[in-house]
């Protein structure tokens, strides 16, 4: 990871590098057009260079957010997928239970142990 980092580094650096390169070495005219309008401002090439700059870093930004978008939605479609899974899983638990908790009721009164009564004696309550 630290040399992904630092590659990562390298190439910034080298693109500020050539991008100044690229600045400083084109001083001349420049005009650009844009929807068939010329842009104002732009007089010189370094400008031109500098507005696909700009262009490229909204687009990086653009996508950036989308893929961070992306991520996010994945990562909610599969957290709410596990907390599916995992409600089956415990209404499955539950019903199994249920059967046997059942099967001993049944069990418990055809032997004749419990019949009617409830299985927790009441409780009497003092006078005040």
């Amino acid at each position: 990871m630290l040399r992904m980092i630092f590659l990562g580094l390298v190439v910034m650096l080298a693109a500020i590098v050539v991008g100044v390169a690229v600045v400083v070495g084109n001083t001349g005219e420049a005009q650009m057009a844009m929807f068939g309008d010329g842009v104002p401002g732009v007089t010189e090439q370094w400008h031109v260079f500098m507005a696909g700059a700009v262009v490229t870093i909204v687009l990086m930004s653009g996508l950036m957010i989308a893929a961070l978008g992306f991520r996010r939605a994945m990562n909610v479609r599969r957290e709410l997928r596990d907390l599916r899974d995992e409600h089956e899983e415990s209404l499955q638990t539950l019903e199994m239970e249920r059967r046997r908790l059942q099967q001993a009721l049944a069990q418990t009164r055809r032997r004749g142990g419990m019949g009617d009564q409830p299985s927790v004696p009441a409780q009497r309550v003092a006078p005040n």
